[in-house]
């Protein structure tokens, strides 16, 4: 295995919350009230659809996907999301610096050096341009069983919920996450510094008219089904887990400047979940599991 190099689950397309549109001669995010599922193809007008977004679509109300139905790649809710502190060199879309709250991976003097982190507001270095960059991997319906679609974001409110929920499923299923028929939906809600505009955030859930208990069974079923089969999922999380540790960044030097366009633009926000931040709790995992006490915390999320 190359050094240096993570090796991620492959991709078959991506999940967003939002686009990036041309406004005045500039391409600048745009939030969305929906679910858009893409190949990894682009052209002229943008990011071409999935085949899955059509076939979703035909049973969505009013044509709004705002739910979709996945299952988990591995077991440890940590190996499907992944979140930390990232900082972007915007001029040259390269990936500076990776923390998590305590500590952070940097490149500078032309090595990685290894630095406290004290998060984005109070980081002389990151402050006003690092952000929580979340990505989760899922499996949707389909042949490929070891593919998974993409979602990523930078939203505050997407990234704890989710964090929360894989946290959760892992638990009462008895690490049993893998096997779980789930959902991703889109919720909204607004808030004062949104000037009580809907905000959009995604949230993990049961499949609709599933009862926790009939979701751990059905888990449980499957989980038999594999082990008789052969298939072997704590190899398959521990591989990840070795991939995932093998490089510093998750993203390609090619892919790097799409996403500093789409959620690290200078001049906008780029979630729909996006709104004026204040200073956050120390360490991002505290961060993402504090609920609110009376003090605004960032907010962000689309893909």
């Amino acid at each position: 295995m190359i050094k240096g190099l993570a090796i991620t689950p492959p991709i078959l397309g991506r999940i967003s919350i939002g686009k990036v549109v041309e406004k005045a001669g500039k391409r600048l995010p745009e939030k969305d009230d929906q679910f858009t599922i893409t190949t990894q193809l682009q052209n002229k007008d943008g990011w071409l659809l999935h085949p899955l977004d059509e076939q979703l679509r035909k049973d969505a109300p009013n044509g709004k996907l705002r739910s979709i139905p996945v299952r988990m790649l591995f077991n440890d809710p940590d190996l499907n999301l992944r979140a930390a502190y990232t900082l972007f060199d915007r001029s040259k879309g390269r990936q500076l610096c990776v923390g998590d709250g305590e500590t952070c991976r940097r490149t500078q003097n032309g090595s990685v050096e290894t630095l406290p982190c004290p998060s984005p507001d109070v980081c002389e270095v990151g402050r006003g341009a690092c952000k929580p960059f979340g990505r989760l991997n899922v499996k949707l319906p389909g042949d490929d069983e070891l593919g998974s679609f993409i979602f990523r974001t930078t939203g505050f409110n997407s990234i704890r919920v989710l964090a929360a929920r894989l946290s959760y499923f892992s638990a009462v299923s008895g690490n049993r996450l893998a096997y779980l028929p789930l959902e991703l939906r889109l919720r909204g809600k607004s808030t004062t510094q949104s000037h009580r505009a809907p905000i959009y955030y995604v949230d993990l859930t049961l499949r609709d008219g599933m009862t926790l208990a009939d979701a751990v069974v059905q888990a449980k079923e499957q989980e038999a089904q594999h082990q008789q089969a052969g298939i072997c999922q704590d190899a398959l999380d521990a591989a990840a887990r070795e991939g995932f540790g093998n490089g510093i960044s998750e993203e390609s030097v090619e892919d790097t400047p799409a996403l500093v366009e789409e959620f690290f633009a200078e001049d906008a926000g780029t979630d729909s979940e996006e709104e004026t931040t204040a200073t956050p709790p120390a360490g991002l995992r505290g961060k993402l599991g504090q609920k609110a006490n009376g003090q605004a915390a960032p907010v962000a999320g689309a893909a």
